[in-house]
């Protein structure tokens, strides 16, 4: 059977352009059932695929329309305590967000006779200091995403997906700090900003890096 619209619509948003299996790891979707939902909503006008080197599927205009609405109904349905908890959790999830952009900054580029240079990652202390900030700013964020998860379920799995990626960086996988074609600490973070700026029907601004 064919996923959850909203959810399917919503990972493509989030995502930007993916193919079924990164729509459905988003929110533990059955990949079948994903790409299902990928060729009625493709019917429907609302996503379109292109394929060729680079394939996969994307938002329409009309898409883009039916999931916001879709997502102001959600929460709408959620009732005001719900709101209320996902404001609050943004607003905290704010607070961290420099926080997490410094560390990914500070893992990317480090400060050599007073100039920044890219980091070759030859400074095994250097890069060991910035992992323990990673974890830092995570155990720091765990309340605000769990809290967001019981406001809202389709949020549960940023947890599981974050301490998925600090777990590989510690081990010595450091490609998963940042690496964008990857569910990196980074990639996840920026999604979960994304959703959060979606479903309460805010722009990304100067305010919402």
């Amino acid at each position: 059977m064919p996923a959850d619209r909203l959810l399917v619509l919503h990972g493509l948003r989030l995502k930007g352009f993916a193919e079924a299996v990164g729509v459905s790891s988003l929110f533990g979707l059955d990949e079948a059932d994903v790409a299902i939902a990928m060729k009625e909503l493709a019917d429907d006008g609302l996503v379109l695929r292109r394929d060729g080197r680079v394939a996969g599927w994307s938002l329409t205009t009309d898409g883009r329309a039916i999931e916001a609405a879709l997502l102001a109904d959600e929460l709408e349905q959620a009732g005001p305590a719900a709101r209320a908890a996902i404001e609050a959790a943004f607003a905290r999830f704010q607070e961290i967000n420099g926080d997490l952009l410094d560390v990914c900054t500070a893992w990317q580029l480090k400060s050599v006779d007073g100039a920044q240079t890219i980091n070759d990652h030859a400074d095994v202390g250097y890069d060991a200091a910035t992992i323990r900030r990673l974890g830092e700013v995570h155990e720091a964020a765990v309340p605000t995403v769990r809290a967001l998860g019981d406001a809202l379920p389709r949020f549960e799995r940023y947890e599981t997906r974050l301490a998925d990626a600090l777990a590989k960086v510690e081990a010595g996988q450091t490609e998963w700090f940042t690496k964008p074609l990857l569910d990196s600490y980074h990639t996840v973070w920026f999604e979960l900003h994304e959703d959060l700026l979606s479903t309460l029907g805010l722009q990304r601004g100067a305010q919402n890096r």
